[in-house]
């Protein structure tokens, strides 16, 4: 005898009508996105940020983590990652002061991560970048116009109590990268340490689980205008981070593909350059680029 069979019908209508209740909320996701979803802006270039004055035009950080799920025996396989777990991969894009500017759930764990960029970049209503800014991402990704990635092979350890300090302008580069990039993964530490739904696998389909990742999305949106830093972001946070500018960006046709091209790794090589010759006073050693 199943559960619900053994229940009166006065706790299979109070059931019933909250889970009516729920597809509500869910369903007016659509709208609040509208409302709470953050519209991204550009650095500026008078930025004062020690983390993000050296990205001028950047709109912030991307990544993707995966939330644990059931699926269907035969489609086990499919949503099964890198680490053996069954998992979606759940996409999110996110401003330097921690809120979510885009958020795509639901694809299989397995899924790579430039794949589910992709498809965020061409669905209706999908990702925006305008032409001229950018997003900072891990090596996972292309280095693409509109997506700036660290530079393969060099290693860093930076330590300044030990005087273990980037002996290349690439290291230096990573490093700086590295410290303005964590936002994101803060932000999703942030999301599962307030959200205890997306630290374990339920017993919910995996579209009702998508759903449910996008709506703790915009609720942390909305505690973030709200109430500002909260408990869960002082865990997770190691400097202030400041608002910039008012240089909003308005929606508009944007790059659609993540397909590298010589004059944005030009465009990262300068920066590279620029950085290294800028770095601060104790930074300075006896190395060259």
């Amino acid at each position: 005898m199943s559960r619900l069979s053994r229940m009166s019908s006065m706790e299979r209508r109070k059931l019933i009508a909250a889970i009516s209740a729920f597809w509500n909320l869910i369903m007016i996701y659509f709208e609040l996105n509208k409302l709470l979803m953050k519209k991204p802006e550009p650095i500026p270039a008078d930025s004062t940020n020690k983390r993000w004055k050296y990205f001028k035009n950047c709109l912030g950080a991307l990544d993707g983590t995966h939330i644990d799920v059931r699926p269907l025996k035969e489609e086990r396989t499919r949503y099964r990652d890198r680490s053996g777990d069954l998992t979606i991969n759940c996409f999110g894009v996110c401003t330097p002061d921690l809120e979510f500017v885009y958020c795509l759930a639901g694809w299989e764990g397995s899924a790579h991560d430039a794949r589910v960029l992709n498809d965020a970049l061409n669905r209706p209503n999908g990702l925006v970048v305008p032409e001229g800014c950018y997003y900072l991402c891990d090596s996972g990704y292309a280095n693409s116009p509109g997506f700036l990635t660290p530079i393969r092979g060099p290693r860093y350890h930076i330590d300044e109590t030990r005087g273990h300090l980037p002996q290349t302008a690439e290291a230096y580069y990573n490093w700086r990268h590295a410290q303005a990039r964590n936002v994101v993964e803060r932000i999703f530490g942030v999301l599962k340490m307030r959200w205890a739904i997306l630290r374990e696998s339920t017993w919910f389909s995996i579209p009702v689980v998508a759903r449910i990742v996008l709506a703790c999305c915009i609720l942390h949106n909305f505690i973030k205008k709200e109430h500002g830093v909260d408990i869960y972001e002082r865990t997770f946070r190691d400097q202030d981070i400041q608002q910039h500018g008012s240089n909003e960006v308005e929606t508009m046709a944007g790059i659609s593909s993540t397909q590298p091209t010589e004059a944005w790794n030009q465009f990262r090589t300068d920066l590279v350059s620029e950085m290294w010759q800028t770095r601060p006073a104790r930074f300075r050693a006896s190395y060259s680029v």
